[in-house]
Parts: structure tokens; C-alpha cells; sequence
């Protein structure tokens, strides 16, 4: 009995140790395809233990599982159930960051953008409240509500994000939260944020809500000016935000003349002479389109009556001749900026067009320079990209063309196996060209010195027997030409015609490019060179001589006449074509012939 018992335990710890090692298998197994890829869901679920083995619930337990079970959120989408943290919880969880980059920061940029609303909103409405009766003991609340809100954006600015903005000092960007502290309370900066939060509104228990107590609000232009330089550095067409600012700085200016002739009107009293505002329709249209014609010295106004109206339409004179121009000139300076481009794509054109004339090029050839230009301009943006590039450092136009051009020429057959750092120095060598239609890429019979890479558009690979027909279309991405780069004895001839197919931009690197870089990288010379000895010997394998397997005769070669009957022939050569000799004689010059 006892043996019985013990060969019973021994085979329930045996069944049960096999059915932990299949759960543990299962898991790696979940384990192993989360981390392949991490998009799997897997339930995370513990193995479930046998009705065998499941301990018995201590009291208590059911409470404690409805609560980890009730701690458990879940999100439903389409026919799957996944666990899913509430939004509170993850706004809890959330950290503000330390320290702040602010010139790659987008989340700085939009506190910015909040920053430099408040600071229009004193800046336009402070005079609007100040000049015309829009602000009434009715709606005082309304106002001062928006004021203090503003207020409050102010001084989040100056103690949530100002003090953990990194600096660079000494080349090094700093982020310590202490020197972040320390440098933001040393700048003019700080001066200025502090000065325009002076806490005039104490007066207004005295002398009422007045709007010019505010005037300091309008002192944090810094936000302003740094907010455009960051909008800027973000925006593809930052000229259109450009012209944009600068018609606001012009609206601005009318705004603020408008203000003060009303402000000149009340003075002088509503209606009392013929320059001042009468009172009627909406005072402040009225005003701003007085503002209008003044500042941009239209004319066409009532002439000043008393010494307080000429004093001051003088200064309006003199005020709007000063700004007018200024706006104009930079005006002219952001459409200047953002046209530069096209009028040196114009000078350019024109120089060459003038060229061109002066030595009687031909009308078809003029007109293929000029679809040149026009389509190189409309595709890139730019006559030359290397012009471009030319003012960055050497790391930054390493890094552009890894990601332009590293994918296309990492999968050329001949560069595989070669060191990397060689194939980014190659990538800084490569020239962009643009093909027009038809055009000659390469020619049968040239030395092949370059390497071509399609980067857009199609050629083609002429051959054939009129070197006409089309071998192959190559498309982008395609690679032609590279066995031309280290050919010995000069390169190797080119064995087809390539003709673009259409427009076609290709990059282009040189022989001469290549043995520089090569010098210093002798094992990936080495493995270059191996590489095209083993391509030139498959692509130039020696014809069949004539009369091969491969190149059947339609007349099978005659065979050689026996020396006795060659004599025989002689013998009989006299007879003059007489006799059964003769006749074969001649039978055998018609085949001779025939052959």
C-alpha cells in the first residue's frame, strides 16, 4: 500500500511539474513576441492553477479582487478590448520638464503664442478703453475679468517657464536648474518682466479703474519679438507671417491715431468745430478712417480751426510721412527676401539668353536652354543645391545627404561590403543633374567616367542594330554606369546609348571623387576592385567563332580537293571544258562561286 501511495504521489508531482513546464514555454513564448514586436498585445495573464491545487480563498480575498479588478480600466474600439489608463491618470502622471530648449521646443513656442495674445490685448485695448467710452461701470467686470487673466499669464511666464529655459555658456548648454534660475534673474529680461507687472491696479481704489494705470503691460515686447523669431525658424514660408506682421504694425499705428483724435475730439468738445469728431454714426470707424487719411496723407480733410487742432495735425502729418515710409521700406525688404530667390533665377535667365543671342546659338538650341531653366528652377527651387549647402559645416551637409541620398546608393551592388564612413564621404561628392527630354546621358563608344543615379524621371538603354531599339527603361532609384568607376586604363567604353526619357534628375560621381576618397580606405579599394573584374569578365565574355554551334552556315564548307585529282585536272585543263573532267571542273567553279 505504501508503494502504491508513493508511485501515485510521484506521478500527480510529474503530471503537475509538466503542466508548469508547458504554461512557462507559453509565456516565453508571449514573452519572446512582445519583444520582436512590441505592437503585439499580449493579456499578461498568471498561468491558471489546476481546480487540484487552487488554494482556498482567504476571507477577505473577494473584496480585495473586485478592488484590483475595479482599479482595472478598459477601452473598447471596434471588436477588440484593451487596458487603457483614464485621462486623469495620465495627466497626473505627467512631469513638467526641467529644463526647456527654446529653439526646438514646439511647447514653449505655444505658451509663447499665448504669451504674446495677452500682450495685444493691453496693447490694442488700453487705448481703445483710455480714448472712447467702451468701458462702463456695466461691464467693468468683464474687463477687469480679462485684465487679471492676462496678469496671471505673465506671471506663469516669468515663474513656470523663464527660469528653466537652457543657455549656452562656453559652448556648453546648460541645463542645471539652479543656473537656469540664476541666469534668467541676471537678464534685462527679468528687469523688464517685473517692471510690467507693477501693481498699479492699488491706485484704482482711489482714483477709479483707470486704463493708463495698465500702461506697463506693454513693456513685456520681448515675448513678442522672441515669439517671431521662433514662429520663423518653424514656418516653410516665413515670409507670409512676414508680410502679415508688418501690415498689423501698420493697422497698429492707425489704431493708436485713432485713439488720440478722439481723445483730441472730446478735449476740444464733440462736435464743437469742423475738424473735430461730431459725434454721429459709430465714433470709432469714424476716427480710424480720419486716422487713415491723415497717417497716408490722402487730403481731402477740414482744415484746423484752433492752435490745440493745428498743433496737433502737425504732428499727425509729421508722425504719418515718418511711418508710412517706414512700413513701405519694409514692405520692400520682406518681398525683396522672399522674391530673392526668384530674381536671381530671372538675372541668371536673362544673362544667358543675352549670351546666347550675341553669338547667334540657334533658336532650338535657345529654347532648350531656356526648358532647362525653367524646369530645373520649378523642380528644385534653385539653379544649384550645392550653393545651397555651401555655408553649412561639413557634419550638418554630411547629415542632409544621408537622408536624400543614403537609401538609393546603400542598395548599389558594386558599394555592397564597403565601409560605411566611406559611402558618406561618397554621398558628399554626388552632383545633381537635370536632363531635359531626349537628351544623350551617355554615349556607344565614350570613356565612362561617372557614375549615374536616377533620382527622378526614366532613360533609357538604346540598342540594337540601328541603336534605336529600347533595351530597358530604368527608373528611379536605378543605378547605371558604376562599373566606369574603377575600369583600368582610363575607364572602359560605354557599350549603349542612354537617353533621358523625359524630364530626368540624376546625381552624378565622378572618377576622380572616387580615388580620392579611396586612398584612404585601401580595403574597400581592394574589395571594389575585385568586385569589377569579376562584373567587366561577365559582361565582355569572348564571342563564338564563326562557324559554332551558335552560328550555323546555310553552305556547309566545301572540303579539300585531293592532290591527285587536283593533278588529274591540271593534266586535262588543255581539253578546254571537253570531256566527263571538264564538265566536273566547271561544275566545281559554279559551287566555288556559289559559296
Amino acid at each position: 500500500r505504501i508503494g502504491s501511495a508513493t508511485s501515485l504521489s510521484s506521478a500527480v508531482i510529474n503530471s503537475r511539474l509538466q503542466e508548469l513546464v508547458r504554461l512557462f514555454k507559453e509565456r516565453t513564448e508571449k514573452v519572446k513576441e512582445k519583444l520582436i514586436d512590441p505592437d503585439v498585445t499580449s493579456d499578461d495573464e498568471s498561468p491558471v492553477a489546476s481546480p487540484a491545487a487552487a488554494p482556498v480563498p482567504a476571507p477577505g480575498g473577494e473584496l480585495e479582487r473586485d478592488k484590483l479588478l475595479g482599479d482595472d480600466h478598459y477601452c473598447e474600439m471596434l471588436c477588440c478590448t484593451f487596458k487603457s489608463r483614464p485621462w486623469l491618470d495620465r495627466l497626473k502622471s505627467y512631469q513638467f520638464p526641467s529644463s526647456i530648449d527654446p529653439l526646438t521646443n514646439l511647447m514653449y513656442v505655444l505658451w509663447l503664442f499665448f504669451v504674446v495674445m495677452a500682450w495685444n490685448w493691453n496693447c490694442w485695448l488700453i487705448p481703445v478703453r483710455w480714448a472712447f467710452p467702451y468701458q462702463t461701470p456695466a461691464n467693468i467686470h468683464y474687463w477687469l475679468l480679462v485684465d487679471y487673466l492676462c496678469d496671471l499669464i505673465y506671471l506663469l511666464d516669468i515663474v513656470v517657464f523663464q527660469t528653466r529655459l537652457q543657455f549656452v555658456q562656453g559652448g556648453d548648454i546648460i541645463t542645471d536648474k539652479m543656473a537656469m534660475k540664476r541666469n534668467y534673474l541676471r537678464s534685462q529680461r527679468f528687469k523688464m518682466d517685473v517692471l510690467c507687472l507693477l501693481p498699479l491696479d492699488f491706485f484704482y481704489f482711489k482714483v477709479g479703474v483707470n486704463p493708463l494705470l495698465r500702461l506697463p503691460r506693454c513693456l513685456k515686447y520681448m515675448a513678442f519679438f522672441e515669439f517671431n523669431n521662433r514662429l520663423e525658424a518653424i514656418l516653410t514660408k516665413a515670409y507670409i507671417y512676414r508680410v502679415i506682421r508688418t501690415t498689423a504694425y501698420l493697422l497698429y499705428s492707425l489704431h493708436v491715431n485713432s485713439c488720440l483724435y478722439y481723445w483730441a475730439s472730446a478735449y476740444e468738445g464733440l462736435g464743437s468745430t469742423t475738424w473735430v469728431y461730431d459725434g454721429e454714426g459709430n465714433s470709432y470707424i469714424r476716427c480710424y478712417y480720419w486716422a487713415v487719411k491723415t497717417l497716408i496723407t490722402i487730403g481731402g480733410l477740414p482744415d484746423p480751426k484752433t492752435l490745440f487742432e493745428i498743433v496737433f495735425q502737425l504732428l499727425n502729418y509729421f508722425t504719418g510721412v515718418f511711418a508710412f515710409s517706414v512700413m513701405i521700406g519694409q514692405m520692400r525688404d520682406v518681398v525683396g527676401a522672399a522674391t530673392a530667390g526668384q530674381t536671381y533665377y530671372r538675372s541668371c535667365m536673362d544673362s544667358t539668353i543675352k549670351y546666347m543671342t550675341f553669338y547667334k546659338i540657334p533658336k532650338t538650341v535657345q529654347n532648350r536652354v531656356k526648358t532647362w531653366y525653367e524646369y530645373t528652377w520649378h523642380s528644385q527651387g534653385m539653379l544649384d543645391e550645392s550653393e545651397l549647402l555651401v555655408q553649412l559645416p561639413d557634419k550638418m551637409r554630411l547629415d542632409i545627404a544621408i537622408d536624400v541620398n543614403y537609401n538609393i546608393v546603400s542598395k548599389v551592388a558594386l558599394f555592397q561590403g564597403c565601409d560605411r564612413q566611406m559611402i558618406f564621404d561618397m554621398l558628399k561628392r554626388l552632383r545633381s543633374v537635370v536632363y531635359l527630354p531626349n537628351d544623350y546621358v551617355c554615349k556607344k563608344g565614350e570613356i565612362g567616367r561617372e557614375m549615374y543615379i536616377i533620382q527622378a524621371g526614366q532613360v533609357q538603354v538604346l540598342g540594337g542594330p540601328d541603336g534605336k531599339s529600347v533595351l530597358v527603361t530604368l527608373k528611379a532609384g536605378s543605378v547605371f554606369g558604376e562599373i566606369s568607376l574603377l575600369a583600368a586604363g582610363g575607364g572602359n567604353r560605354r557599350t549603349a546609348n542612354v537617353v533621358a526619357h523625359g524630364f530626368a534628375n540624376l546625381f552624378i560621381l565622378e572618377k576622380k571623387d572616387l580615388n580620392e576618397i579611396l586612398v584612404h580606405y585601401p580595403e574597400s579599394q581592394k574589395l571594389l576592385r575585385k568586385k569589377a573584374k569579376k562584373m567587366l569578365k561577365s559582361n565582355n565574355k569572348p564571342k563564338e567563332e564563326k562557324g559554332g554551334p551558335g552560328d550555323p552556315l546555310i553552305i556547309p564548307p566545301k572540303a579539300d580537293t585531293p592532290k591527285l585529282f587536283r593533278a588529274a585536272l591540271a593534266a586535262t585543263g588543255r581539253m578546254e571544258g571537253k570531256g566527263p573532267l571538264g564538265r566536273l571542273r566547271w561544275r566545281l567553279k559554279e559551287l566555288k562561286a556559289m559559296q
